[in-house]
């Protein structure tokens, strides 16, 4: 094809472009042979000459059509060049936000740095068993391809991730790992897949640290090999590490952290079992400081921490080990901080008593002065002495350093060991799969001995990578059968050559290591001597002698030789090593005790990443002798062996090529550095793979793909049978030349570029003929418009003019009127103002007048009263004047007085001083004392007179005091009397007061009040007239407030209705939710019992040898009992809880129904035992009484003494056993009785009594009957005693003398009349049996009668027949009367086998009954009382109830008939021939003729029997949709049954009277109703799981790949990874294919006679299904999600819904779970791109996700020119719209939800006695009652 054709006007090509890498541009003329320049126009709008390179001529890439950009495969490009790649994976990345691309067999994961939600198990389960070709991108499809062909071809697979730091090569390989735990499992139950996860973060944290590319980058190599057993489930696993970065351990970049472990530790400090590592922050460490960056955003160190020692503990890493660890680990960052001092240039020492050292030698357990010497000194050996040397400061701290890395590394190590310990499996490995996560190609401005190795391990992947491409190719077109020519493919072996072969770099680097005085520099100059200008691979620099160039295939890169020697040597003291090895910490030695032959300078790993760990790969054999030369090994060789067989493994696999890009360096979210993405796919080999691909045919199509897509192109004369040869002819006459396309055996085969000519051409003719029918289209529109446009101009003109016409009529009508109008408005309005004015000028009036007057009088007023407040002041005034002044002068009164007074007291004063005074004082003392002496004398003759007169005084006194006394009393009483009175005539007096102020004050009141009314009234009149006015103005107010209210109540019943609707529906939901829960744990239970069963199965033939005719049974009392017997009262309330106690009551080896019963009935035993207790006392006391009155008169014997001495033993025996029952319940509940469940106020207690009424109420109703049949039996044995005997006789007469109590007399008489009553009831019986009798014969009679006529016409008939048909007739006449002959006396055999029946029970329950009543009187009756004679059984008639409908077995066939009716039964055959439900209707007249017999033992044995069997079945046959179905309905139709017949009123609505009749009459079974819905239930969850796993396989295919409308959906190209065909072969399932499965499921629910509501949930949970699984493909399938796909989606809904009204289930709410479904098809079709679409598209996708919504839109395809892609502003639109939409974030439906499941009440209409038992059942040892 010529470049003039494909470089047209218009094309448009890729540029090269400095900033962007490559830019698109279009064609502004046609380019012609010869053209230097040409014409372009770029994207912005500006133009552009671009010149062509004149020595190439080589025309810029074409770009691809907008239809294939975005494809899942780079292969389907038709273009297949760097730019087209390059915007491929760009516009997938930032316009549809899909990070994975493949590439061929490469798969392309862009790093998001985001949190996507593409990683749930729903989305492992949507990958899982599907082709990779088939779903969207993933590393899920990877991991499933690689288990798929280690499952198929029996081959061991590699997944190699690679890419740069950063780029998310860990989380790749985490992801297929998890995978592959997910969906292989473990094959034991040891959880392996658990452990397989839980390496990944100890591994994190001990390997992985912060970078400035990456939060978590991985700084070593792994390849896991995970472990698959026969049946390919994970068994174990295995790890290898490459190359751990040391020197990070002691030293970060800026921005960088150490790994995490060490700043977990930190975070950890304040633990209590952390408190002896004495650690702190990490700003306080050397080692962890230095990066400036000890914190990353998001991360919290501690909980990290939590984490690790959890998978520490689940790999079995004990806790001592975990804290051995820990130590080691701590001890590294003390030793970090250890310093040193320098004496001099050549030695150095540590500080005496240095901390860091001291807790380094204290948690490492060595000597502080062993170490701090070795740190600081050296040993140096020659061939005849040792030195001791002390070495200077920076050397001893490269050696604390090297140290330092070199324990980290054997700690890795270590613990790398003990993981692979963890997940090795003692079971032989069939297979597995390695998953290799290696760093990518490095080039960094400086490259040292660390990007050496790297870049030599990517140039062995490369390689690798190359031959397997290459070799897949070639594959390709053998199978096809195209010429093979060779294509020409980069090889990098001479690189490789230059790296490892004989004398290349690494031979030269380790010779350089052996030399003594070896240097980086000399090895340089040994480097440009053997290789330069003698390798085209190898360069020097220009200005540089330590450095070397070598070209890889990714680019060339410069290597600083400085440093290498050191790093492939890695140098450890050996002293310092022996010091750690004589630790007497235990762990630390173990850590080099493979040291012990790798202690010289050459033995450890290089400072930037450790060797290959010690996990054994091929075992070396070492020859005597060897073992120094091995000792020497280097880093470089020990590298070069670990990649030689890291190869090895590689090339015995099947590999898938995982490569990771890193879209920018600033880990911004989704955005994308073109630069960045090309350097990365140069390197990691994607652009190679592309090349290598458009070397050869990179496009590939079937022959019936390009047919379809074609067919366009061709005539119809063209198209023949055959398709192949169709497209034969088709390319022949489109594409000239022969070498751009092949004929394979299956594909066509097509150069690059062929497939955008084909599309070019088809667009070209698809457009031709859109323009036709645009033309022609629009024309008839036109038209269509105009005529349109005329008919209503004119009928508007006419509408027009008329209304015109009546507006000019209306105007002058309304203009007269308003004259009118305006003269009596204007009359009426001048009168109002006037009156107005006039009221309002008297009223003015009024009040200013009122006002002037009030002003005047309250003038006066305030006059006076300032003239009285002006008196009162000036008087107070005066006063208080005239006070001041007197206190003023009392005051200098007292003043001088007190100064007059000290002076006088001072001369006093100044006398008493002086002798002369006293001596003045003292004259006339003497004579003073001698008077006072005589005075003395005379008092005292004084005295003694007094005396004699006081003594007769006292007896004078002694006699006034008694008469004084008594005259007190008196007076004492007179003024009582007096003060009372007093008092009285006071108080009269202050009432009297009282009352004169009330009088007047009421008198004031009055006057005031009377005033007060008087202004009231007037001010009420004024009030009147006022309200009057505001009333009228209210009543209108009032209108509107009316008109408000009701409107307000509208809109308020409106809001209401819609929240009760809600709340209805929300409450719908939750009630849906809780029986989905309870429906779930239903669901977990039974895959527990199954388990349990299962394990139960597996113990006793591992462990017990089964014994000759012994065979497991289940337990069926425990079951039943434990398990289901009180279920259902407590599910109602407290279900749940219940039901987790059951396992433990299952293991009580107690009778459980006694257990039962006798618990509920403790506290009612005991009052009905005290209630008895008293009863029998009471009448004990009336017996004593009666005996007391006995002694004077005989006895009486009567019915009512009888009868009560009957009762007394009757409660006396039932108090007995309620003794032994209290007794017995005791011991039980002492034994095993659980306090908890047992304890009155307990749940369980309540239930247990509620169940036991039932009981007591029977005992007493039998007690009852018991008492009374006694009793009458007692009166008819002495009605019937003979008369002739004279003792009898005359006793009786004694008797009926004695009988003076009318009491006595009337109960007597009542015993006689009942007993002729009974005789009366036998007499009529009789009569009525012998009417019936006679009836029965005159029947007999005329039937006779009957046949004897038609015997005789059948006779006259025959002898008109010919000899043939004479003998035919009556054989055939003779066979009918046989069988009817036969039909009645099988009915007769029947009933006499019913009478026999019911008579022998009868007969056994009376004897029964007589001999105890015989016994009782026996005992009762003295000797003298018995009677030798006979007496004659007085047989009393009970009412019998009809027993029809009822199916009787004995108790050995019970096992026999589950077997036949349930086990051994074939649901086809039933459901064909038999009446639906029959094993249900059998099982429940079984049940009813149990309850007729009152057996519940043999009750709870068939329903448990049959519970059990019914679960047995569905476990051995439950994949069988029909046998499932089947015991679906019959178990519903058994629940159906119970409930009918239960007698409860709520079910027995619909009953006939005879079905009434029918009712279980016994016992209450609605324990075992709720049972049998929670069966019914497991069954319905097995029912959906069979149908799911039918329709699964069909519904992708169906509804999707399937084109139900041919032609709609063009085919698009496809790459490498072919999807599944959406033409129909043989093997595909079309939507006919789902339709005729509905349609058998359908038909077989109805055979079984499933209830029709259960029926519409089945299909309801199908259609779910359907819904589920075709919406979660077409989320994750990017070429599904295009406007075509979405019509055939739509059809194929529709046909669902045809089939649905076909079946009459549109009502089944089937429909409503499509509509995810139809919303996003919808979604599909309708225009996105306005605002008004994306508000269309958020009201229209109620039933989507905001997340499902903008995946389909990002997944948009268009699968021709004319539909465009969706914006990503329109998205973001969307997005936006849609944030406060409150859903689940989740993208797929949940395809294994079961909706919850009811069971609505059927009752049945069919009579229990007109079903007949088939003989095909087997089951005739069972008899009809």
């Amino acid at each position: 094809m010529a470049a003039s054709e494909l470089y047209t006007k218009f094309a448009r090509v890729w540029i090269p472009d400095p900033e962007e890498v490559w830019k698109s541009a279009e064609l502004l003329k046609d380019y012609k042979p010869g053209d230097k320049v040409l014409q372009l126009r770029l994207e912005g709008g500006k133009d552009l000459e671009y010149r062509l390179d004149p020595n190439t001529k080589e025309l810029p890439h074409l770009r691809n059509p907008d239809i294939l950009v975005g494809e899942n495969d780079l292969t389907a490009l038709s273009y297949l060049h760097e730019p087209a790649v390059l915007h491929n994976l760009r516009v997938r990345f930032i316009d549809s936000k899909l990070i994975y691309t493949y590439c061929g067999i490469v798969l392309v994961a862009i790093n998001p740095y985001e949190q996507l939600p593409i990683y749930g198990e729903d989305i492992i389960n949507a990958y899982s068993g599907q082709n990779m070709g088939d779903m969207d991108p993933h590393i899920f499809a990877v991991a499933e391809e690689a288990y798929k062909q280690m499952a198929r071809d029996e081959r061991n697979q590699s997944i190699i991730v690679s890419g740069e730091s950063g780029a998310g090569k860990t989380v790749s390989a985490k992801y297929a790992m998890r995978y592959f735990a997910t969906v292989s499992g473990s094959a034991s139950e040891a959880n392996v897949e658990e452990k397989v996860l839980a390496s990944n973060p100890i591994m994190e944290s001990i390997g992985n640290a912060k970078t400035t590319r990456n939060d978590n980058s991985s700084r070593f190599g792994k390849y896991i090999e995970i472990g698959f057993d026969k049946r390919y489930r994970i068994i174990g696993a295995n790890m290898r590490t490459y190359l751990l970065e040391k020197s990070r351990v002691v030293f970060q970049a800026e921005e960088e952290r150490n790994y995490h472990i060490f700043y977990q530790l930190c975070a950890s400090a304040k633990l209590p079992e952390f408190k002896m590592l004495r650690l702190g922050n990490a700003d306080y460490f050397l080692y962890t400081k230095q990066g400036g960056s000890p914190v990353i955003d998001g991360i919290d160190d501690a909980k990290e921490m939590v984490h690790t020692r959890q998978a520490c503990t689940l790999l079995g890493i004990n806790e001592s080990y975990q804290m051995g660890i820990f130590r080691i680990l701590a001890g590294i960052l003390h030793l970090g901080n250890v310093g040193f001092t320098s004496r001099d240039s050549d030695s150095c020492s540590i500080a005496p008593k240095h901390e860091p050292l001291i807790i380094f030698c204290d948690l490492m357990g060595v000597e502080y002065e062993e170490m701090c010497h070795w740190l600081c000194h050296r040993k140096l050996a020659t061939a005849t002495e040792t030195y001791i040397k002390p070495i200077p400061k920076f050397q001893a701290t490269n050696a604390r350093d090297a140290l330092a890395k070199h324990i980290y590394a054997k700690l890795f190590n270590w613990i790398v060991d003990h993981v692979n310990q963890a997940l090795h499996s003692a079971v032989k490995q069939h297979s597995f799969i390695g998953v290799l996560d290696i760093y990518g190609f490095e080039t960094f401005e400086i490259n040292s001995f660390e990007q050496f190795c790297i870049n030599y391990a990517n140039e062995k992947l490369q390689q690798q990578f190359n031959m397997h491409v290459f070799k897949l190719e070639q594959e390709e077109y053998m199978k096809e059968q195209i010429p093979w020519t060779l294509i020409d493919f980069y090889d990098n072996q001479p690189c490789i050559n230059l790296i490892e072969a004989k004398l290349g770099i690494l031979d030269l680097l380790d010779e350089e290591c052996k030399m003594p005085k070896g240097s980086d520099d000399t090895w340089a100059q040994k480097l440009y001597n053997t290789h330069l200008n003698k390798c085209a691979l190898f360069e020097k620099p220009r200005l540089s002698n330590k450095a070397f160039i070598i070209q890889h295939f990714a680019d060339k890169v410069e290597y600083q030789c400085e440093g290498f020697l050191e790093k492939n040597k890695d140098t450890v003291f050996e002293e310092q090593i022996k010091v750690l090895k004589s630790s007497k910490f235990k762990m630390l030695p173990e850590l080099f005790q493979d040291d012990e032959k790798a202690l010289s300078p050459s033995s450890a790993t290089p400072s930037g990443r450790t060797p290959l760990s010690r996990t054994p790969i091929k075992p070396i054999k070492v020859r005597p002798g060897q073992t120094t030369k091995e000792h020497k090994k280097t880093v470089g060789h020990q590298f070069r062996n670990s990649l030689h067989l890291l190869m090895e493994t590689l090339n015995a696999t099947t590999p898938h090529y995982v490569r990771c890009i890193k879209p920018n360096d600033f880990k911004f979210p989704f955005t994308f550095d073109e630069k960045r993405a090309v350097q990365q796919l140069r390197a990691c080999g994607v652009l190679e793979t592309i090349r290598i691909s458009a070397a050869g045919f990179p496009s590939r199509w079937t022959y019936q793909e390009f047919f379809s897509r074609y067919r366009v192109l061709m005539k119809q004369k063209d198209v023949l049978s055959d398709r192949k040869q169709t497209c034969k002819n088709v390319l022949e006459k489109l594409i000239l030349d022969n070498d751009k396309y092949q004929f394979g055996k299956n594909k066509i085969f097509f150069r690059a570029g062929q497939v955008a000519y084909l599309e070019k051409i088809r667009a070209d003719k698809l457009r031709a003929a859109c323009i036709r029918i645009q033309k022609t289209i629009r024309g008839w529109l036109l038209r269509k418009k105009y005529l349109r446009m005329r008919k209503a101009a004119i009928t508007v003109q006419r509408y027009v003019r008329g209304y015109q016409a009546r507006c000019y009529a209306k105007f002058l009508r309304r203009t007269n009127a308003a004259t009118i109008i305006q003269k009596y408005w204007r009359m009426y309005v001048v009168q109002k103002k006037y009156r107005l004015k006039r009221a309002a000028t008297i009223i003015l009036q009024s009040y200013l007048r009122g006002y002037m007057a009030r002003n005047r009088y309250r003038k006066i007023l305030r006059e006076h009263k300032a003239i009285i407040i002006q008196k009162q002041v000036r008087g107070w005034l005066a006063r208080l004047r005239y006070k001041r002044c007197l206190k003023a002068i009392v005051y200098l009164q007292c003043c001088f007085r007190r100064m007059m007074a000290k002076r006088e007291l001072k001369k006093l004063k100044i006398e008493a001083r002086s002798v002369e005074r006293y001596k003045k004082l003292h004259i006339g003392m003497e004579n003073k004392i001698m008077q006072l002496q005589r005075k003395v004398d005379e008092q005292n003759k004084e005295y003694k007179c007094l005396l004699e007169k006081l003594t007769t005084l006292e007896g004078v006194y002694a006699s006034e005091t008694e008469k004084l006394r008594s005259d007190l009393g008196r007076l004492q009483l007179s003024e009582e009397e007096a003060k009372i009175a007093t008092s009285r005539v006071l108080s009269l007096q202050d009432e009297i007061a009282k009352l004169r102020k009330d009088l007047e004050r009421t008198q004031s009141e009055k006057k005031t009040i009377e005033e007060w009314a008087d202004k009231y009234k007037k001010e009420t009149e004024q009030l009147v007239s006022n309200l009057k006015e505001e009333n009228t103005l209210l009543k209108k107010e009032k209108e509107t407030l009316n008109h408000l209210i009701s409107e307000q109540a509208k809109e308020i019943t409106e809001t209401m209705e819609k929240k009760l609707i809600e709340e209805t529906k929300q409450l719908e939901l939750d009630l849906n939710d809780e029986r989905l829960r309870y429906q779930n744990l239903l669901n977990e239970f039974s895959r527990l019992e199954e388990r349990y069963d299962d394990l139960k199965e597996e113990m006793t033939i591992m462990v017990h040898v089964p014994k000759p005719g012994h065979r497991r049974t289940d337990s069926t009392h425990s079951s039943n009992e434990s398990e289901y017997t009180f279920s259902s009262e407590i599910t109602e309330t407290e279900d749940i809880p219940l039901r987790m106690e059951e396992p433990s009551e299952k293991k009580a080896p107690l009778d459980m129904s006694l257990f039962l019963k006798l618990q509920k009935r403790v506290t009612e035993l005991e009052q009905e035992k005290q209630a008895m207790q008293d009863e029998l006392d009471r009448k004990e006391e009336q017996v004593l009484r009666s005996k007391a009155k006995e002694e004077e008169r005989p006895q009486i014997r009567g019915a009512e003494l009888e009868y009560e001495s009957l009762k007394r033993q009757e409660l006396e025996s039932e108090n007995k056993k309620l003794k032994n029952e209290l007794n017995e319940l005791r011991k039980a509940l002492s034994e095993k009785g659980a306090p908890e469940v047992t304890a009155p106020g307990a749940p369980a207690y309540r239930v247990l009594m509620e169940q036991l009424t039932s009981v007591s109420e029977e005992l007493d109703v039998r007690k009852e009957e018991v008492l009374i049949l006694r009793s009458q039996l007692v009166s008819q044995k002495e009605a019937i005693q003979p008369k002739n005997t004279m003792t009898d006789s005359t006793i009786l007469l004694e008797d009926v003398q004695k009988m003076k109590d009318k009491g006595e007399i009337a109960q007597a008489y009542i015993g006689l009349k009942e007993t002729n009553r009974l005789l009366e009831s036998q007499l009529q019986s009789q009569k009525k049996s012998h009417e019936n009798e006679t009836e029965a014969l005159r029947g007999e009679i005329q039937s006779l009668k009957e046949e004897n006529n038609r015997q005789q016409q059948l006779l006259a008939q025959n002898l008109q027949l010919p000899p043939e048909a004479r003998i035919e007739a009556s054989l055939q006449h003779e066979i009918t009367r046989l069988t009817n002959e036969n039909l009645d006396l099988m009915e007769q055999l029947e009933k006499q086998d019913k009478t026999v029946r019911k008579l022998k029970k009868q007969l056994k329950v009376f004897a029964k009954k007589i001999g105890e009543l015989e016994v009782g009187q026996m005992e009762n009756i003295s000797p003298g009382q018995i009677i030798d004679e006979p007496i004659r059984p007085v047989n009393i008639p009970r009412k019998e109830k009809d027993f029809q409908g009822m199916l009787e077995y004995k108790k050995d066939d019970e096992q026999k008939l589950v077997k036949n009716l349930i086990l051994d039964l074939k649901p086809r055959g039933v459901a064909v021939n038999l009446i639906p439900g029959l094993p249900a209707y059998i099982l429940f007249m079984c049940v009813r003729h149990a309850d007729y017999l009152n057996d519940d033992q043999k009750v709870r044995s068939l329903l448990t029997s049959t519970i059990n069997s019914i679960k047995k079945v569905l476990k051995k046959r439950g994949d069988d949709f029909e046998t499932v179905s089947f015991w679906l309905s019959n178990t519903c139709r058994f629940l159906h049954c119970l409930k009918q017949y239960s007698g409860e009123e709520g079910f027995m609505k619909h009953n006939t009277p005879r079905q009434n009749e029918h009712c279980l009459t016994n016992f209450d079974l609605a324990e075992y109703r709720q049972v049998l819905s929670d069966l019914a239930i497991q069954i319905y969850q097995q029912l959906v799981r069979v149908l799911e796993n039918i329709l699964q396989p069909m519904i992708v295919s169906g509804m999707l790949e399937h084109e139900t409308i041919q032609g709609v959906s063009g085919v698009k190209p496809t790459g490498l990874r072919k999807r599944t065909s959406s033409i129909a072969d043989e093997g595909t399932y079309t939507l006919d294919s789902i339709l005729r499965q509905l349609n058998s499921f359908h038909s077989v629910m109805c055979q079984h006679g499933m209830d029709p509501e259960l029926i519409k949930q089945v299909v309801k949970q199908m259609f779910y299904i359907v819904g589920a699984i075709t919406l979660n493909n077409l989320l994750l399938r990017k070429d599904m999600c295009s406007w075509s796909k979405g019509m055939q989606i739509r059809y194929n809904v529709s046909q669902l819904e045809e089939w649905l009204r076909d079946k009459n289930l549109m009502n089944s709410g089937a429909k409503e779970t499509l509509e995810p479904l139809i919303q996003a098809a919808q979604l599909l079709q309708v225009k996105k791109k306005t605002d008004e679409d994306a508000e269309a598209i958020c009201s229209m996708c109620n039933a989507l996700t905001t997340a499902q919504i903008v995946k389909v839109l990002n997944l948009y395809t268009p699968v021709n020119e004319f539909e465009e892609r969706v914006s990503v502003s329109f998205i973001r639109t969307i997005q936006m719209r849609l944030r406060d939409r409150k859903d689940s974030p989740q993208l797929l439906m949940d395809a294994k939800h079961i909706f919850p499941v009811t069971f609505p009440f059927n009752p049945s209409s069919l009579a229990l006695e007109t079903i007949q038992i088939p003989t095909s059942l087997g089951l005739g040892f069972i008899a009809r009652v």
